[in-house]
Order: structure tokens, then C-alpha cells, then sequence
């Protein structure tokens, strides 16, 4: 180790240090191993070092080292710790019962920033995993290199610890020294290790409740819901999602909250245009896909008949409702699956997910409108600058989603390890839903290719369904069939029972020109090989199939004469009536109320 004295520096003699100080302890390695791998061991950390610290930097692949077969499984454990105990500069990896030694690269990068004393002592600490203990860096005046150890400690070792920055405890005004410490984070403990007691004290409290909410964007009111309850928006479960525009109710659960809580902030989310009520404690959360289907009551004012239509109004209207109630609708996912943003639609953040291109998407979901307004001033000066603070300091404070987002970007970073950090921000159910965007827009691409195709015939090469009463979400391939040649020749199945999949890894697809089509739009958008996971993301898309005709149920309607004084254009009466239909109907989950009234109108709404 001579050669890494060259110049005499602190630094270098800290690297001798730390390796002297592990020598020291050189009998609990040897108790394992035999004289001579023990010196062949020492000898490969020593060139590892040497070569690290050194103006020959190491090239071509990792060197390695095998201490060869253990193949007690206890005796492999324990060597595994006392190598990286000895050596934090160095790794170690399983293969068959043999152990590999490498250079363990996160040290050297971590040496860039601290002391090569502090990384030493550093990784010695990662590897123990003591429970409750922490580690603290030296102190440090340097806002931006702090910042710079925080974005480190995160990126590699993120899931495992978190860190957190306090003043020296003895510290001169003028010159503020803070610490950076960390900790391990919290476990959850298997049941099974634990008495029955302690695992009830330590079960989550669930609360259950209905929230009525209007006018409000879905993530919005869980955001307000979230920092008055003092809980993350994750901790929020539910159903399935709701409009903005409109007066909504639905089944909500969460977590960490007593009824009472929630029940004490009842008056300040009246505010916000929220109720909740119905309040009770239940023993679990709700998923996505829990929903059985939706009640509607709309309102459609002013309703005329279309320009040139002789037949009357009100026999108009009772046709397209029987036309719908007998022939179904074509069960197109809504234009709310998509975002209101004339941009970018949130299919096209869902692709940039599934392509792992986590800059990209994070720009695109910060993407602007043509809008001079605070929100999308704060996203123009974000594409500008990628300045994630400044932003902050711009964006409304209502604006929960965009906030946690570029708080995250200001810790992190703006690199690819940050965008995911960042996107981690957003709860899970609203990560998948922007890769669930995007099968939506290719299921409703592929249903009016299908339909331009064969129409209402089922071919062969189609899919039906074998079920009566069908589950969109949950029908397993098992109940799926191919449609053969001798089937389409008798007619044996009806167009109701076609279904076509929503992309994802365990779906077929079908074996005519629609199936076709799906490999050519794969191919077109880059997805060739997309296995429909990301694992950076925690995200696995299974895929579902879905029916291409669906029918309201308990449909009534009734058509209602207002007077609007309000209507006082020049040459009207006073009194001027208009008509309003009333209509009512549940839908399946998953289904769409506006597609259903687009069918119903023969006009977008």
C-alpha cells in the first residue's frame, strides 16, 4: 500500500487508516477461511484499493475474487458479513453456494463526497442493519454538498434508509454547521415473529366512509383530505375514479385515521365543496376494481331536436333510448381517461411509463397549455429551466399532484434516479393510471378497427366470452375462447359476446386482422418487446379483456318543462320555456356515462 502515499495527503492516509483498522480485526475473516484464501483476499482488497486510489484507474470488466464453496448455509451467512465488515469497500455475491468478491463501486462514488474514513464507516454501518440505530456524517457548512450526500444516500440506498439534516448541537451563529444523520426505516413485522397482542396493537386502523365531493378533480380532494387528516395521499383507497364536473359519490377507506378524526374535520372540508359521512371502522382498504357499477342521474337542459329532424321531439327521444336499452353502446373508455390538457393526454405520459423514459415523462405531465394562468406560467418556466424550486415557489398551492412531484425533483434531481424518486411521490393507483391511459386509447382504437372491419359479425379468430354475467376486470383467459371457422358458419356466438384485450403481459390477442393490428400499433409506438412492467415503478399491468357492446340497466327518463326567466335575448318573452330530460341508469363498472348519452344524443358531450 505504499504507492497511495505518494502525496502525503489527509485523504490518503485516511484510506491507510481505514484499511489498518480492519486488519485488526482480520481473525473473525480467517476463522473461516484457510490461511492461504485468507491472504489471497487481503492481497485483492489491497490492489482494489491501490488501483482505486491511484492515476490507474481500473478499465475493462469488475475484477473478482472467489473464496470458493461453503456450503453450510449459517457459515456462508456469517462470511458474508465479516468480508463486508472488514472490507466495506468491497462486496460480496452468491452464486451456488460459492461467494464472490468485488470492488463495491457506490463506496468509491461515495468517496468523491465524504471522507474516506466516513464511507468506510458508513457502509460498516449499512451492512450491520441494527434496528433503531443511526449514523451522522461529519458536519458540513456546504448547503449544495449536503444536498449532494442527501441525493446520494437516496438514490442507492433509498429503500433502505432515509436521511434527514439538523444544526450542530454546538454551533457558532456565524457559521452554521449542519449534520446530515440516517436511519433505517421502519419494517413491517411478520405476524408469525410476533406475540397475537403485539400484532393487534400494531394493525393498521382502517376508517371507511362515503365522500360526496363536487366539482373537484379526484387526486385534488384526497390531497386537501390528506394534509388535513396528517396522512399521505396513498393512504387514501377506493374503487374506482369519478369525475370532476359533477356531483359525485363514493366508497372511500383510509388508513392510519379513527373515525373520530375524521369526523372532527367534517366542517372544514365543507369548504372545499366535500362532505363526508357514513363513517365506520372497517378491517381493511378498498382496491380498484372492487366496484360493481355506478348510479347516474344527469340533467340535459335546452334539448332540441337536431337541424331539419320533422319528427317529434318527444318520439325522438323515445326511440334513441330504446335504441340504446335493446342494441347497447359501443363501450368506449371516456374522454375523461384522458385528461382535459389539449397537449398532452395522459396516454401519452402512460407510454413514455412503459418505455422507462422517466425524464420524458415527467415533462410531460409538465408540459404546459396555451393558457396564461399561474399553473401553466409555473410549468412553462419548469420546461425552461428545470429550476424544480423555483417552480415550487410559482405553483399554486391547490395544485397538489404538480407540488409533490416537484418537491421531489428538488431532493432528488432532475436525472433519471430522480424523475422515478419523483414519480414515487403519486400513490400507486395513480401511477398505473397513466399507464392504463394508454391502453385505453389502443382498446378504443382497436374496437372501431374491429367494428370498421367485420362489424356486428363474429368471425373467426375472434374472442368471446363464455360467462353470462361478465367481469371486465377479473375474466381469466380460461373463459375466453377463439372463435373457429365452423362456429362463425353457424352463427353460434352473438357480437355482445366479443371481447377485445386491454394490453398488458397475461392477455391473447385475436387471430385475424385485429390481432394483426394490435402487433402493428405495438411495433409503432415502440413496444415490440414491452413485457408490461416496470419495475422501477413497482408496476406490473396484467391486461383484462373487455366486451365492445355494453347496455345501461333500470333506465327511466323523463322529459320536463322549465321556465327560465333568465332567458332574456333580444325579441324572447319574458317567460320563455325550455325542456330538460331527465334520465336515469346504472352502468357496469368501468362503463362511461358520457359514451352512453353520446349514443343516447348522437352528439359529443
Amino acid at each position: 500500500l505504499e504507492k497511495t502515499k505518494k502525496s502525503g495527503s489527509k485523504k490518503e492516509d485516511t484510506i491507510n487508516n481505514g484499511i489498518s483498522k480492519c486488519e485488526e480485526k482480520a481473525d473473525v475473516v480467517s476463522r473461516f477461511l484457510d490461511e492461504k484464501t485468507n491472504e489471497l483476499l487481503n492481497r485483492f482488497a489491497c490492489d482494489i484499493k491501490e488501483k482505486w486510489f491511484s492515476k490507474t484507474e481500473l478499465t475493462g470488466p469488475s475484477p473478482e475474487f472467489s473464496i470458493g464453496r461453503i456450503l453450510d448455509k449459517n457459515r456462508r451467512a456469517s462470511l458474508h458479513s465479516a468480508i463486508r465488515q472488514k472490507f466495506p469497500f468491497l462486496m460480496t455475491v452468491g452464486k451456488n453456494s460459492e461467494i464472490v468478491v468485488k470492488p463495491n463501486l457506490d463506496y468509491k462514488e461515495l468517496c468523491h463526497l465524504v471522507s474516506e474514513e466516513e464511507a468506510f464507516e458508513f457502509f460498516k454501518y449499512l451492512d450491520a442493519k441494527k434496528e433503531n440505530s443511526k449514523f451522522t456524517f461529519k458536519p458540513d457548512a456546504n448547503k449544495d454538498h449536503r444536498k449532494a450526500v442527501h441525493h446520494f444516500v437516496n438514490k442507492k440506498f433509498g429503500n433502505l434508509v432515509e436521511t434527514k439534516s439538523f444544526p450542530e448541537v454546538n454551533y457558532n451563529a456565524n457559521n452554521l454547521n449542519v449534520v446530515i444523520s440516517v436511519r433505517f426505516r421502519e419494517k413491517a413485522h411478520k405476524h408469525g415473529k410476533r406475540s397475537l397482542l403485539e400484532c393487534q396493537e400494531r394493525k393498521d386502523i382502517y376508517t371507511a366512509f362515503t365522500l360526496r365531493k363536487e366539482n373537484l378533480e379526484m387526486f385534488e380532494a384526497i390531497g386537501f383530505l390528506a394534509i388535513k387528516l396528517g396522512v399521505i395521499p396513498s393512504d387514501f383507497s377506493y374503487a374506482g375514479l369519478k369525475d370532476k364536473k359533477a356531483v359525485t359519490y363514493q366508497a372511500m377507506v383510509v388508513r392510519k385515521v379513527t373515525p373520530e378524526r375524521l369526523k372532527n374535520i367534517e366542517k372544514e372540508i365543507e369548504k372545499k365543496r366535500m362532505k363526508v359521512f357514513n363513517i365506520r371502522s372497517v378491517d381493511n382498504s378498498l382496491r380498484l376494481g372492487q366496484l360493481k357499477g355506478n348510479h347516474f342521474d344527469i340533467v340535459i337542459r335546452n334539448v332540441k331536436n337536431q337541424i331539419n329532424d320533422s319528427v317529434n321531439l318527444q318520439d325522438r327521444i323515445l326511440e334513441a333510448i330504446e335504441n340504446v336499452k335493446n342494441k347497447g353502446f359501443v363501450n368506449y373508455y371516456g374522454p375523461q381517461r384522458f385528461g382535459k390538457g389539449r397537449k398532452v393526454h395522459t396516454d401519452q405520459i402512460g407510454l413514455a411509463l412503459l418505455k422507462s423514459e422517466m425524464v420524458k415523462a415527467i415533462k410531460l405531465f409538465l408540459t404546459p397549455e396555451d393558457l396564461d394562468d399561474p399553473v401553466n406560467r409555473a410549468k412553462k418556466y419548469f420546461l425552461q429551466t428545470e429550476d424544480a424550486k423555483g417552480t415550487l415557489s410559482l405553483m399554486p398551492e391547490f395544485k397538489v399532484r404538480e407540488r409533490a412531484l416537484l418537491e421531489s425533483l428538488h431532493r432528488f434531481g432532475m436525472m433519471e434516479e430522480g424523475c422515478v424518486q419523483a414519480w414515487f411521490s403519486f400513490p400507486h393507483s395513480m401511477r398505473i393510471f397513466y399507464v392504463h391511459a394508454y391502453s385505453s386509447k389502443i382498446w378504443n382504437e382497436a374496437v372501431s378497427y374491429r367494428l370498421a372491419t367485420y362489424g356486428s359479425r363474429v368471425v373467426e379468430g375472434d374472442l368471446v366470452c363464455l360467462e353470462e354475467d361478465i367481469d371486465d376486470e377479473h375474466l381469466p383467459n380460461s373463459k375466453v375462447h377463439l372463435v373457429t371457422k365452423e362456429e362463425e358458419s353457424a352463427n353460434t356466438y352473438a357480437i355482445h359476446q366479443v371481447v377485445l384485450p386491454v394490453l398488458g403481459y397475461n392477455i391473447q390477442y385475436p387471430k385475424n386482422k385485429v390481432g394483426q393490428w394490435y402487433h402493428e400499433i405495438l411495433s409503432r409506438d415502440g413496444l415490440q418487446t414491452c413485457r408490461f412492467k416496470v419495475p422501477a415503478l413497482k408496476l406490473n399491468v396484467p391486461g383484462c379483456y373487455r366486451q365492445i357492446l355494453k347496455h345501461p340497466y333500470n333506465l327511466s327518463y323523463q322529459l320536463k318543462e322549465d321556465h327560465d326567466i333568465d332567458v332574456k335575448t333580444e325579441g324572447s318573452h319574458i317567460d320563455e320555456a325550455t325542456l330538460s330530460l331527465l334520465i336515469s341508469f346504472d352502468l357496469d363498472s368501468s362503463c362511461y356515462a358520457t359514451v352512453c348519452l353520446r349514443e343516447i344524443m348522437k352528439h359529443d358531450v
